[in-house]
């Protein structure tokens, strides 16, 4: 049987492996654009916890004592995404799905070049990494994240 890391160790793991990637000089390894959290918005947080486990059988439980943030914990293997519950914010708040990079000013960069737009401005989370939220030519929102664990 095989043990998962707690989901903030992993995500903590991933930022300190991302980061002896960048530091090696010669590498060439590129981080995989690849859904790394996802943000489930409720109008009542306890009453979406209550489906989602019963759903799935995801363990939720707050996130370091926030009182409108629930850190969901998928219990799927290491690259399994784990994700948050929150209060919604605005009436039609959808799922975002958060996207690894390598450099969240490089790539907040590249969506606006390519027509897309920045919501939210590049945010710490501090010892763990940044994050922006940005809107495609579509109108679909997501949101990007760099793993470093110097973030302040």
């Amino acid at each position: 049987m095989s043990r998962t890391r707690p989901p903030v160790r992993r995500i903590y793991e991933s930022a300190i492996k991302l980061t002896k990637i960048n530091d090696m000089s010669k590498t060439t390894k590129k981080l995989p654009a690849s859904i790394c959290w996802f943000n489930v918005p409720a109008d009542d947080i306890k009453r979406a916890q209550k489906f989602y486990s019963g759903l799935f059988g995801w363990k939720i439980k707050p996130f370091r004592g926030m009182k409108d943030f629930m850190e969901i914990e998928t219990g799927g293997a290491d690259a399994s995404p784990n994700g948050g519950l929150t209060g919604r914010k605005a009436g039609e708040q959808a799922i975002l799905n958060y996207i690894s990079v390598e450099s969240v000013d490089k790539y907040s960069a590249k969506i606006q070049k390519l027509g897309g737009k920045i919501c939210v401005p590049k945010t710490a989370v501090p010892n763990m990494g940044y994050f922006a939220v940005c809107q495609d030519t579509e109108n679909n929102g997501f949101g990007i994240w760099e793993p470093n664990p110097q973030a302040k």
